[in-house]
């Protein structure tokens, strides 16, 4: 079954389609015990990603609370997510007190990160990228937490090689992807700590229809 339009119009058909649920999507939310919360839901990934498990729960007729979290700079954002069916908390996901006043989700999704600007606030990096995943395993110990991470953490390889694998060890360069190896040593403590079950995922090169490495080499091309 192809699930890919031959023409994405606007925005609101591409955020339509990221978010629409697959088969195994509903099937998923249909055998997963308790509510779904989303750490860092403002950013890139968190709104369609939220909104695919709202929509999976609704086509498996499933009745769960699903969460968003995240400082939301902006407020359209929040109504965005909130007019989803999605209920938000507003808050700094650094300060521990703010954190236990969150509901205990079975499943919590993190994709709270510090990229963009990393190199000019090397402290606030490792802060969010290391500290805050271990304030999180802390108090979401009986959780199912599905951590977002980055291939970063991998050695600089030769093309020729055809890329790093999962078993490489990580050689991170580079405070940035350093701390984001602190970030994942902290889920993998807390999950041995408390027994909490925790899945890391590698994201490499981003790639959507308004960012990412194909829009760049596209849009210089254009440009010359």
């Amino acid at each position: 079954m192809n699930l890919y339009p031959d023409k994405i119009s606007d925005i609101a058909a591409l955020e339509d389609l990221l978010s629409l649920p697959t088969e195994a999507s509903v099937k998923m939310c249909s055998d997963l015990e308790g509510d779904i919360m989303f750490l860092g839901i403002g950013g890139k990934i968190g709104p369609t990603l939220a909104r695919m498990a709202k929509r999976a729960c609704d086509k498996a007729k499933v009745e769960k609370r699903i969460y968003g979290v995240s400082l939301f700079e902006s407020d359209q954002l929040r109504k965005q997510i909130e007019d989803m069916g999605i209920e938000t908390f507003h808050g700094d996901l650094l300060d521990m007190d703010f954190i236990k006043s969150l509901p205990k989700a079975k499943n919590v999704f993190f994709l709270a990160g510090m990229k963009f600007g990393s190199e000019e606030n090397i402290s606030l990096t490792w802060a969010v990228n290391s500290y805050m995943p271990a304030l999180v395993a802390d108090h979401f110990k009986e959780s199912n937490i599905v951590a977002f991470s980055t291939g970063c953490v991998y050695p600089l390889v030769a093309v020729e090689s055809g890329g790093s694998l999962e078993t490489d060890p990580p050689t991170p360069l580079g405070e940035y992807a350093q701390s984001c190896l602190g970030r994942e040593r902290m889920f993998e403590y807390g999950s041995k700590k408390h027994q909490t079950k925790v899945c890391l995922i590698r994201l490499n090169y981003s790639v959507e229809l308004r960012y990412g490495v194909l829009l760049d080499i596209a849009t210089k091309v254009k440009s010359r």
